[in-house]
C-alpha cells in the first residue's frame, strides 16, 4: 500500500531536523516552506553566532539544510504555503499554493514548525524609543552587525563607548499579555555581549535584568564567562524609560538590588526582544482546527511527558511553534515528533493489514 508522506510546515531548524530523521526511518516527507530559502529565523534574520556555542548560524544551518536535502525520500517545497486542509490522519488531503499554483496532496501526517517571531518593541510602548531613537536596537540587530563583522553606534556609525542590554521586553510583562518568559533571551544577551567586548574592546557593556535566567550549561557556557573574562557589568533593575540627552541616549529606571534610582547615558541600548507565536503557527492552528493553549501558542495535549502532540491524531508540532524554545529544545522536538509520526503511521499501516 501506497505510504503517504509526512507533511513538515517550516524548513527553520525543527522542521530541517524533522525531514531529515524521518527520511532516515523510511518515510516520504513534504516539506513546505513559505520563504525561497530554508534555514528559518537564524537566516531570515541574519543570525552571527548561535548560542551557546558561537558557531557560525549560517554554516549551521547549511549543514542541516544540506543533511535533509541530500534523502532522497524528501520533496522540498520553498515559496510554498498550506492553504486549505480536509480529512483526518492518515489520509489529509491538504492544498499548496506555490510558485506554480495550488495542488492538492494527500499526507499521512502532519509536523507543525512554523516557529516564532521576534516581540516588535514599538508595537504596544513607545517607553523604549525603539522607533524614535536610532541607537536604541534589539538583539536582532545586534545579530546582523555582528554578522558583518562591524557593531557600530546606527547614528553615527562610530564605535561605542558603553553599550547595555535591557531584558525581557515583550517577556514576562502581563501588562501587555505576554505573561511568559521567552527562555533564551538572557542567553543571548550574554553571547551578544561578550562579542561585543571582542569587536570594540575599550566599550563598557552592561545588562540590565529583573532575573538572569540561564538554563542548564549556559550558566558555565554563557553567564560566567561574559562576566569574569569579558568584564561584562550586569545590574538587577528595571528601566522605567529611555530618553535623549546631547548625542547620547539616557536610561532611567531603579537599581533593585540598592534601592536607588538610575540615570545612565549610553552610546547604544539593546532591547532583549521575546518570542511570540508566529503569523504561520496562528495560521496553521486554524487551518488544522489545533486549539491554542493560554499563550496562544498551538497546544500540545501529553503535559510533560509528550510535548509534540496535538489533540487531533497524527498532527504533531515541534520547536517554537509550541512556546518559547532554544535551538537545543527545538530538535529534539523534533525528533520526539517525527518518532510520534513514524509510530502513527506504522499502527495504521499493520491494523489496515490485519483488517
Amino acid at each position: 500500500m501506497e505510504q503517504h508522506p509526512i507533511l513538515i510546515i517550516g524548513g527553520g531548524p525543527a522542521g530541517l531536523e524533522a525531514a531529515r530523521g524521518a527520511a532516515e526511518l523510511g518515510c516520504p516527507v513534504l516539506l513546505v516552506e513559505k520563504e525561497t530559502i530554508l534555514g528559518g529565523t537564524p537566516i531570515l534574520s541574519s543570525y552571527a553566532a548561535l548560542t551557546p556555542d558561537m558557531e557560525s548560524a549560517e554554516e549551521a544551518m547549511k549543514r542541516m539544510a544540506d543533511a535533509a536535502t541530500s534523502e532522497s525520500l524528501v520533496d522540498v517545497r520553498t515559496e510554498t504555503t498550506v492553504v486549505a486542509a480536509t480529512g483526518d490522519a492518515p489520509e489529509i488531503t491538504v492544498t499548496l499554493a506555490g510558485p506554480k499554483g495550488e495542488e492538492q496532496v494527500v499526507v499521512g501526517a502532519v509536523i507543525v514548525c512554523t516557529g516564532f517571531q521576534h516581540f516588535d518593541p514599538g508595537r504596544e510602548t513607545q517607553m523604549y524609543g525603539y522607533y524614535e531613537y536610532d541607537d536604541v536596537i534589539t538583539l536582532v540587530d545586534v545579530e546582523r552587525m555582528l554578522k558583518a563583522g562591524n557593531f557600530v553606534r546606527p547614528s553615527t556609525g562610530e564605535k561605542p563607548k558603553r553599550v547595555c542590554f535591557i531584558q525581557c521586553v515583550g517577556s514576562r510583562d502581563r501588562q501587555i499579555g505576554n505573561f511568559w518568559c521567552s527562555k533564551v533571551c538572557c542567553g543571548i544577551a550574554c553571547k551578544e555581549a561578550i562579542e561585543i567586548r571582542e569587536h570594540v574592546p575599550d566599550c563598557q557593556v552592561f545588562v540590565f535584568y529583573i532575573d538572569m535566567r540561564m538554563y542548564g550549561f549556559w550558566e558555565d557556557q554563557l553567564y560566567w564567562k561574559a562576566q569574569e573574562k569579558h568584564k561584562v557589568q550586569f545590574i538587577r533593575g528595571i528601566v522605567t524609560e529611555i530618553t535623549r540627552r546631547g548625542d547620547t541616549v539616557v536610561i532611567k529606571g531603579e537599581d533593585t538590588t540598592m534601592g536607588r534610582p538610575v540615570e545612565v547615558p549610553m552610546d547604544v541600548v539593546v532591547l532583549s526582544v521575546g518570542m511570540e507565536p508566529s503569523e504561520g503557527t496562528t495560521a496553521m492552528a486554524k487551518l488544522f482546527e489545533l486549539p491554542l493553549e493560554s499563550h496562544r501558542f498551538i497546544e500540545t495535549v501529553g503535559g510533560a511527558l509528550n510535548t509534540v502532540s496535538t489533540s487531533r491524531p497524527g498532527i504533531f508540532v515541534a520547536g517554537c511553534a509550541a512556546g518559547p524554545a532554544d535551538l537545543e529544545d527545538s530538535v529534539s522536538a523534533a525528533g520526539a515528533a517525527v518518532m510520534k509520526a513514524a509510530g502513527f503511521l506504522r499502527k495504521h499501516a499493520l491494523s489496515t493489514e490485519t483488517a
